[in-house]
């Protein structure tokens, strides 16, 4: 990464785990469906978590864990053409290595989860959402085992 950023951003997108693989292993990220708004709201040096409800979308076997996690690498919002009339948009990420961690075990530390009780995931709903540093710290922690410095 070229341009370091003084103060980053910490990003929540919500993804089926299924499609966070993809992601992974494209170098890339989508949101909400294909669209471009959410990604536009990152900057070169942001940092972002995938935050999957479900293993697979439009299936019901539930994953509800934090799944991935990495940089914003460049300013580039794109499209591509995944076929069958379908042309979201995309941003390229650098995704570190880290383990799945469940939601359940962080959900009395979040600022965006406790105290909501059984409404915890109603921070979800809307896909794709900004957060504290301080909860990208826990998450980051949980994911990669190292304290995270910036």
């Amino acid at each position: 990464m070229s341009k370091i950023i003084k103060h980053p951003r910490y990003w929540v997108n919500v993804v089926s785990h299924e499609h966070v693989k993809n992601g992974i292993k494209a170098g890339i990220t989508q949101s909400c469906h294909g669209k471009s708004a959410p990604l536009k709201r990152m900057r070169q040096g942001d940092w972002i978590v995938h935050y999957s409800p479900k293993e697979i979308f439009q299936e019901k076997e539930p994953c509800q864990k934090f799944t991935s996690i990495g940089q914003v690498i460049d300013e580039e919002v794109y499209q591509f053409d995944m076929g069958g009339g379908f042309i979201p948009w995309r941003r390229n990420i650098k995704y570190l290595k880290g383990k799945a961690i469940p939601i359940i075990n962080l959900l009395d530390k979040l600022s965006f989860t406790k105290e909501k009780g059984k409404s915890w995931g109603m921070a979800f709903r809307y896909g794709f959402f900004e957060m504290k540093k301080e909860d990208f710290k826990l998450i980051y922690e949980g994911m990669i085992g190292k304290t995270f410095k910036i």
